[in-house]
């Protein structure tokens, strides 16, 4: 089972490369914000436990969005694997999402970080304001502020797996296959 964190801020191109990959390798892709909104909308335990705090303008807790994780990898036991996306964004995250793949007898395989300069980011996202219709997109100062967010909190967690020597960083800037074709490569070796 091939096991994938993709990882970088926001503008990065987890999502295009994201697509990639899971069609290559034919991996489930596990997005946290489409795993609490399918929950909520299944009206499950979990997802009504998640809804009720959301209403609060309360983060989710770890504990519950691992749950929702564990009940994706229980529905998907014969998948080729997985690409995480959006989790973990705390090394307490990736130290649970660990612990919770062990008892499923698998582990990440790698993590790839698409790292992309700040300006670089900001005039990406700038411009997929102007097409994606996402507020959070055409503020510059709301972009600037969920880099530093990423750089401040998210970015330790490419640390916890250096440390298992399973990080690996790429430059996210260029053409899109050129990109694609180093993260294959980083793939391939494991």
């Amino acid at each position: 089972m091939l096991n994938l964190v993709l990882f970088g801020p926001p503008g990065a191109g987890k999502g295009t490369q994201s697509a990639k990959l899971i069609e290559q390798y034919g991996l489930i892709h596990l997005s946290t914000g489409d795993l609490l909104r399918a929950e909520i909308s299944a009206g499950t335990t979990l997802g009504l436990e998640a809804k009720k705090l959301m209403d609060q303008g309360i983060l989710v807790p770890d504990a519950v969005v691992i749950g929702m994780i564990d009940n994706k990898l229980n529905e998907n036991k014969a998948a080729a694997g997985f690409i995480f996306d959006g989790f973990p964004r705390t090394v307490a995250q990736a130290a649970a999402l660990d612990n919770l793949l062990a008892q499923h007898d698998v582990s990440i395989q790698q993590m790839i970080a698409l790292e992309v300069e700040e300006e670089e980011l900001t005039q990406r996202l700038l411009s997929r304001g102007k097409t994606s219709g996402r507020p959070d997109d055409q503020n510059e100062d709301l972009i600037r502020k969920r880099v530093q967010e990423y750089t401040e909190k998210t970015a330790p967690v490419a640390d916890f797996y250096a440390q298992q020597g399973k990080f690996t960083g790429i430059n996210g800037v260029g053409e899109i296959e050129g990109i694609y074709a180093q993260i294959v490569s980083i793939v391939e070796k494991n």
